[in-house]
C-alpha cells in the first residue's frame, strides 16, 4: 500500500439533533473533523500508511482530536501542539426543504495563525508517494496560500505525487481570490478534484451551455497538462434529506461515470465529497481500471451519507460489498 501525507486544519464539530435549532439546543453532539483529515482517514481504512500534518490546541481538544485520528489508525508524528484555541463549527442539521446550516468558529486558531512551514519537509516526505491538500487550507489567510505553493514544491522536489482537492468555501475567500490562488497552484499537482463550476467561476473558462463536463475536463487539461485526472461528483438536490449522486473521472483524455445513486434518507452528508476524494485516490494508488475506480468511489461517497460525523467509516470490503449489490436485505 502506499504512503500518504494530508495536511490541513481539524477542527472539532458541535451538531444539534435533527429538528433543534442551534439556538435552542440544550446539547450538542461532538465530532471531530476537516477535509484533509476525513480523507486520510478514507485511506488509512483502506490499509495505506498516512500522516496527518496539522497543529491543534495544546490541550484536552487537541488530545481528542489526536484519539480521533489513532482510532481510525492515521499517523500523528507530524501533529505539532501549541497553547492556543482549536478551530470549531456548529451543525444545525436540515430535513426535508430545510437545508443544513453551517456556522464557523474557526479565526484564531493555532493553525490558521501558522506563518511559516514547522515541520522538517524532508522528514515529512520521506519516501511519501501522495502529498494531499485542499483549497480550505490557503483560504485561511494569504500566509497559508504562500505556505501550500511552498508544501507542494518541496513535495514535487522529491518526486511525491500532489493531490488537491478545489473545495471551494465562500465564506472563507471570493472566487477571485481562490482562482488567483489555483492559477499558481494547479502547475504543481497530478490529481484534482475540481468540477465545471471550479472551471467556469474559478478558471475563468467560458460556460457553454450544452457542455457536458469532458468539455471542461478538456480546457482545464489544456491550461494545466501536468495534471493527470480530473474527478468530480455530480449532485441532484430533490431535498436535504434526498439527493442522487453520480461520480466522473477524467484520465488520459477519457471520461469515465459511476452509476447514479439515489440516497433516501441522508443521515449526514458533511464529508461525503471528501471520502469521495479518498476513495478516488485509493483507485489510483491501487491501479483499478477507470471505470471500477470512479464506482468505487463514487460508492464511498454514497456510504458517508448513511454515518453521522465527518469521516467514511468503512473498509474496502465494505465498499466493494455495497458497490456490487442492488439490495438493502440483511447481511447475515
Amino acid at each position: 500500500m502506499a504512503r500518504i501525507v494530508c495536511l490541513g486544519e481539524i477542527m472539532m464539530r458541535l451538531s444539534a439533533e435533527v429538528g433543534t435549532r442551534l439556538n435552542q439546543a440544550s446539547q450538542l453532539d461532538v465530532f471531530y473533523g476537516g477535509g484533509e483529515a476525513n480523507v486520510a482517514v478514507s485511506l488509512a481504512n483502506y490499509g495505506h500508511h498516512v500522516q496527518y500534518a496539522s497543529k491543534v490546541a495544546d490541550n484536552a481538544f487537541g488530545q481528542a482530536v489526536e484519539r480521533h485520528l489513532r482510532s481510525y489508525g492515521v499517523a500523528t508524528d507530524f501533529l505539532l501542539k501549541e497553547p492556543g484555541r482549536l478551530g470549531t463549527y456548529y451543525v444545525e442539521q436540515g430535513i426535508g426543504q430545510k437545508a443544513t446550516k453551517v456556522v464557523y468558529d474557526r479565526q484564531g486558531s493555532v493553525f490558521a495563525l501558522m506563518n511559516e512551514l514547522e515541520w522538517n519537509l524532508t522528514e515529512l516526505f520521506a519516501e511519501v508517494d501522495v502529498f494531499h491538500v485542499s483549497g480550505i487550507t490557503p483560504a485561511l489567510s494569504e500566509d497559508w496560500c504562500q505556505l501550500t505553493i511552498q508544501l507542494m514544491q518541496a513535495a514535487k522536489a522529491v518526486g511525491c505525487k500532489v493531490s488537491f482537492d478545489s473545495n471551494y468555501r465562500q465564506t472563507l475567500w471570493t472566487q477571485q481570490a481562490a482562482g488567483a490562488f489555483l492559477r499558481k497552484a494547479l502547475p504543481y499537482v497530478d490529481y484534482c478534484s475540481a468540477g465545471h463550476m471550479d472551471a467556469i467561476h474559478l478558471l475563468g473558462i467560458q460556460e457553454e451551455a450544452e457542455a457536458d463536463v469532458t468539455h471542461y475536463y478538456q480546457a482545464m487539461q489544456k491550461l494545466f497538462p501536468n495534471i493527470e485526472v480530473f474527478f468530480s461528483t455530480k449532485r441532484t438536490v430533490h431535498s436535504t434529506s434526498v439527493n442522487e449522486l453520480q461520480g466522473n473521472l477524467w484520465i488520459k483524455g477519457q471520461c469515465y461515470t459511476s452509476k447514479n445513486y439515489a440516497i433516501d434518507p441522508i443521515v449526514d452528508r458533511i464529508g461525503g465529497g471528501d471520502a469521495f476524494t479518498g476513495g478516488m485516490l485509493h483507485g489510483l494508488l491501487t491501479a483499478m481500471n477507470p471505470q471500477e475506480a470512479i464506482e468505487f468511489a463514487t460508492a464511498a461517497a454514497v456510504l458517508k451519507h448513511f454515518v453521522k460525523g465527518d469521516c467514511n467509516q468503512y473498509s474496502e470490503e465494505e465498499v466493494r460489498q455495497f458497490m456490487n449489490s442492488d439490495s438493502a436485505k440483511i447481511s447475515r
